[in-house]
């Protein structure tokens, strides 16, 4: 699929974002690492992540969060990050995409959690390397919405056995990558497969 370059706004903040269409309704938007450690959409599992809800029809959107890349604002500590994501969803909307799922990525994965945990909003997610144990979380948003939750066996950004608990907990399923750390360096390829089998049930 060929990725377009887009800008949608978050109140006046211009977010930067590419956008790869597809058949149908079906969309996806795919939240990056930690702009404040260097994370943006450009990233390996960002990309993985493309990858694979491309390869299942689904139209991909992947965006920098405010303050990273040429997107406007500044990092917010999470506040901020949760309405980009929900303006990532009304752009999709626009666009003529009305069945959004979101997926996101260790920074990503927490701002999705902290988007799930406000009453009301439902989105099916798939979590990779949610931070949990590093960053203080809100699992209550999982139950319900979290289909896939996937953590390195290296990882030591993760409690692991926290991370499995709640994925269980919420009814999603729970896969460990061997030999694969938090930034799935040569890892890919095992990353997209599991994602792959979890979206052709869904």
């Amino acid at each position: 699929m060929k990725e377009e370059t887009v800008f949608f706004p978050v109140g006046d903040i211009p977010l930067e974002g590419r956008l790869a269409r597809n058949d149908g309704d079906r969309a996806v938007v795919i939240c990056h690492p930690h702009p404040q450690m260097g994370g943006s959409m450009d990233n390996n599992v960002v990309e993985t992540l493309v990858v694979a809800y491309g390869g299942a029809g689904f139209t991909t959107l992947r965006f920098n969060f405010r303050g990273a890349g040429r997107s406007g604002g500044a990092y917010d500590e999470g506040r901020g990050e949760r309405d980009d994501v929900l303006a990532a969803v009304t752009f999709l909307a626009g666009e003529g995409f009305g069945n959004t799922e979101l997926a996101g990525y260790s920074f990503g994965a927490w701002v999705i959690s902290r988007v799930l945990a406000v009453p009301g909003i439902v989105f099916p997610a798939i979590l990779v390397s949610p931070p949990a144990g590093f960053m203080e979380f809100d699992f209550s948003g999982w139950p319900g919405n979290v289909r896939l939750v996937t953590a390195g066996d290296r990882d030591p950004y993760l409690d692991q056995a926290l991370v499995r608990e709640e994925a269980q907990r919420a009814g999603a399923d729970f896969e460990l990558i061997p030999g694969a750390d938090h930034f799935y360096g040569g890892r890919e390829r095992l990353l997209l497969e599991v994602v792959r089998k979890r979206l052709s049930v869904c």
